[in-house]
């Protein structure tokens, strides 16, 4: 049994636009799964019709084994899901918030409490249980969205985009606690544009684009593709021009910064040979972006290269 099997998902809106051409994906049990792609590639219509929010247009979805046309009820017991958006009542305090929530899955009252209690101590919120939530900061009110999302005990979490808006310090916290909750058993489906969460938090990944699934492998795999890093070295030394060396393509960002794409079957020993003999002296190297990232640009630019005649 999957957490999460999709089979030939479509959507086409009134309007003649299809987000979804027949998708299929299949999440398992256990897994912290990435879901990738550009604005609008398909992912929120996707999470949309997971979620119920969104009707298909075509295909079918189970969720632990519950069809989600025919069992939708059982279908979505098994779901929290934290959309982007802070959509709580911000008048209410914290811990309302949670219980209110659990009585939509018809918790009884006691275990609303014990379930409260324990989502808000995990997001390390219990000490502003009674707090009036817009009082909060922003990076709080992202940790109640998920402590909410919990409280009925899903087997499966969607994190849709949940560090947007919050500073490097609360999303890296964001991170350890998503990571604890993967730990304990929940299923997470995460979808993000900070590409670097990806990578460091999930074992198996999906690409979406213009509503197809273009990648879906292990994130190692996926990696592994790369045939090209991308690096920015600082040099002691200013120069007036980028060196020219044959296998590596090179650019001057400043007179003492130079970008440069490094390909695997090269290396960089060879590359700093190289320099060395041109009397470039090289004080720190970082990469260009994330290999994630830098793989997710590759396949755009392979994709639009092969559409051209």
């Amino acid at each position: 049994m999957k957490a999460l099997s999709i089979r030939n998902l479509r959507k086409t809106y009134n309007n003649g636009f299809e987000a979804l051409k027949g998708i299929d994906l299949d999440v398992e049990v256990g897994d912290f799964f990435a879901l990738l792609g550009p604005n609008g590639a398909g992912k929120s219509t996707a999470i949309g019709i997971i979620s119920s929010l969104v009707n298909a247009s075509a295909g079918s979805v189970s969720i632990f084994g519950h069809d989600l046309h025919s069992d939708r009820t059982q279908a979505k017991t098994c779901i929290g899901l934290v959309p982007q958006e802070i959509n709580f009542n911000q008048f209410d305090t914290v811990k309302n918030i949670l219980i209110n929530q659990a009585g939509y899955y018809g918790l009884p009252r006691k275990l609303a409490l014990q379930r409260t209690e324990l989502c808000l101590k995990q997001m390390d919120l219990w000490e502003k249980r009674d707090t009036v939530s817009r009082r909060l900061s922003g990076g709080m009110k992202r940790r109640v969205m998920i402590a909410r999302a919990m409280v009925h005990a899903p087997k499966l979490l969607i994190l849709d985009e949940p560090t947007a808006g919050v500073d490097i310090e609360i999303r890296r916290a964001m991170w350890k606690m998503m990571e604890a909750v993967n730990q304990q058993g929940t299923t997470i489906i995460l979808t993000t544009h900070y590409l670097e969460e990806a990578e460091s938090l999930c074992r198996n990944i999906a690409i979406i684009d213009q509503g197809k699934i273009v990648e879906n492998s292990d994130m190692s795999s996926l990696l592994a593709k790369l045939q090209v890093d991308h690096f920015v070295m600082d040099l002691a030394q200013p120069l007036a021009a980028a060196p020219q060396i044959d296998g590596f393509k090179m650019e001057l960002l400043t007179d003492k910064s130079l970008a440069v794409a490094v390909p695997k079957q090269s290396g960089l020993n060879q590359l700093f040979s190289e320099l060395t003999q041109r009397n470039i002296q090289v004080i720190s190297l970082k990469n260009k972006t994330n290999r994630l990232e830098q793989l997710f640009m590759d396949l755009v630019d392979a994709k639009t290269a092969g559409s051209q005649p």
